[in-house]
């Protein structure tokens, strides 16, 4: 399979209350865009495209790489609008992996079993059970479990309204069939845009396989507001903790310890409560790391001790 990923990465934001768009709203001290493309890099896909839209100039210098093709969508007229932009650069033989630049949990291993279910010919959508689905598009099943559709919540029906199954907005299609079905999209809806969930109604009325594979909650996140950045921020920062813990680093509190860039750790670290470090950032063996420290552009030399409450900016230590 060749693969192209597409992000769509146009929207404003409005809930975030904010001059930044939403795609440039800082997680872990880098754009959110950032750790979408950085996902999808670990997919070696054939080509890179975001779409953008509200301050597109500012999000293309924002994350200017060259493995990037920029593709404006000028009119947010909805999800299906903004594929059907770049839909013209995308060969018909790929397959097209659809991921949101505000949802930045989403693991490479979970893309890379979406683009496994595909297949050669067929769809896969990203699916997950939650508590609380308000908000978001409903999954439909036929009595066999097969996806026959998917409805958003202002369009749904009471019975429709209580399937705890919800859309991801993250889908891997063939190019070919989903550049006919973009074309036959239209807005007859209460928001009066064009859904690219509509797309999985139209493969299910062509007799085309849908493949539903369901993901961890915690994945297919998205963020609207600065409410759930700040959720999604510990979220993201737990799973940092949680890989150093499984590297052997000792972590006086895995909820207080903030990492804003590298952090890479020899043997027996220690590092206390309130610890952030930010940008490139490598501590030596048995390094000890006080609480309430920042760590800015260091390397630390192994043994070292940084007392609490220390500020260190591009500074490089020897053994201590």
């Amino acid at each position: 399979m060749t693969l192209t990923v597409v992000i769509l990465a146009a929207g404003q934001g409005k809930r975030m209350r904010s001059n930044l768009p939403k795609v440039l709203q800082p997680l872990a001290g880098r754009p959110l865009l950032t750790h979408v493309v950085q996902t999808a890099r670990a997919l070696s896909p054939a080509a890179l495209t975001v779409v953008v839209g509200h301050g597109s100039d500012a999000v293309q210098a924002a994350c200017a790489e060259p493995d990037i093709s920029w593709v404006e969508q000028k009119e947010q007229l909805g999800t299906g609008h903004a594929l059907l932009q770049a839909i013209p650069g995308i060969p018909d033989d790929h397959h097209v992996l659809v991921l949101c630049g505000d949802v930045p949990l989403v693991r490479s291993e979970t893309l890379q079993e979406l683009v496994v279910a595909a297949g050669a010919d067929e769809l896969a959508l990203l699916t997950a059970r939650v508590p609380d689905p308000t908000g978001y598009g409903r999954i439909l099943r036929d009595a066999g479990g097969a996806v026959r559709g998917i409805v958003e919540q202002v369009d749904a029906s009471p019975e429709e309204l209580a399937i705890d199954e919800i859309n991801s907005g993250l889908m891997v299609l063939p190019a070919a069939q989903l550049r006919r079905w973009l074309d036959q999209l239209g807005n007859d809806n209460a928001q009066s845009e064009y859904y690219l969930t509509d797309v999985i109604g139209m493969a299910c009325d062509a007799v085309a396989t849908v493949h539903g594979v369901e993901g961890a909650a915690e994945e297919i996140l998205g963020i609207n507001d600065k409410a759930q950045l700040a959720r999604i921020e510990r979220l993201f920062q737990r799973r940092q903790a949680d890989a150093l813990m499984g590297a052997g680093v000792t972590l006086a509190d895995p909820d207080r310890v903030d990492i804003r860039g590298t952090l890479r750790c020899g043997a027996d670290v220690f590092i206390d409560v309130g610890a952030v470090f930010e940008g490139e950032v490598e501590l030596g063996d048995g390094v000890h790391v006080g609480a309430q420290t920042v760590l800015r552009n260091v390397s630390l030399g192994a043994e070292t001790l940084v007392h609490p409450f220390t500020l260190m900016d591009d500074v490089q230590t020897g053994r201590a």
